[in-house]
């Protein structure tokens, strides 16, 4: 099945949701025409904003917006699945706009070949990524008590076979900025990124490259 690669550079969250939700729309559109939807990856980075899920919890923010607006990061309610999280600069955020049916693949599937792009793509870096049951995602040592700390996040919703929302992964992120929520819910394990697992920044357009290559292998 053929990819099409859009790269959005830094773009700010409201405006990537409005962009992405046209794409969306108009696939559901060719769905309902009996066109041929294109299958999309959209690559981005966000300026700081953390964004709570249709079934989010307010109290995982644990600040007011005060203090959100002190640090410049905004606060915005979407309608992925999943919690609350944070996205900021030297995170890759992908957002695939994906026809399921095309790939004969139900959601669940989907969020499994998600996941396993990322496990792929980080183990180029010499990281072993996982799957912890009952949350979706990559991890770190998800076995060890205290020790297990997300790397990539994931949360999408649906329609008619179709996707949008995606994954975001930590590369060079500063994590200090989860602090301000449990993220995704979570208040017994913790965050990580490419960056404070190498002791060294990565090559953002290197590691969407390798994304690249895996969602062509499992998609």
């Amino acid at each position: 099945m053929e990819l099409t690669y859009i790269d959005w550079g830094i773009i700010p969250y409201a405006q990537a949701y409005g962009q992405q939700n046209e794409l969306f729309e108009a696939a559901i559109q060719n769905k309902a025409e009996h066109k041929t939807v294109e299958n999309k990856v959209i690559f981005c980075e966000h300026p700081h904003v953390i964004t709570i899920g249709k079934h989010g919890l307010y109290s995982n923010l644990l600040f007011p917006e005060k203090t959100l607006k002190e640090k410049d990061v905004e606060l915005y309610q979407t309608d992925r699945g999943g919690d609350i999280t944070y996205h900021g600069p030297g995170q890759v955020v992908g957002y695939p706009i994906f026809d399921l049916e095309a790939f004969a693949i139900g959601l669940k599937e989907y969020i499994r070949r998600m996941e396993e792009v990322i496990i792929q793509t980080i183990a180029g870096y010499g990281i072993k990524g996982d799957r912890l049951e009952g949350a979706t995602g990559v991890w770190l040592d998800k076995d060890q008590p205290g020790k297990a700390r997300k790397i990539a996040a994931i949360g999408v919703r649906s329609s008619r076979y179709v996707t949008m929302h995606g994954f975001a992964l930590n590369v060079n992120t500063d994590l200090s900025y989860f602090k301000l929520i449990n993220p995704c819910g979570f208040v017994d394990k913790g965050v990580t990124s490419l960056q404070q697992e190498l002791g060294h920044t990565v090559d953002t357009e290197a590691l969407k490259a390798t994304l690249c290559t895996y969602f062509r292998q499992m998609f």
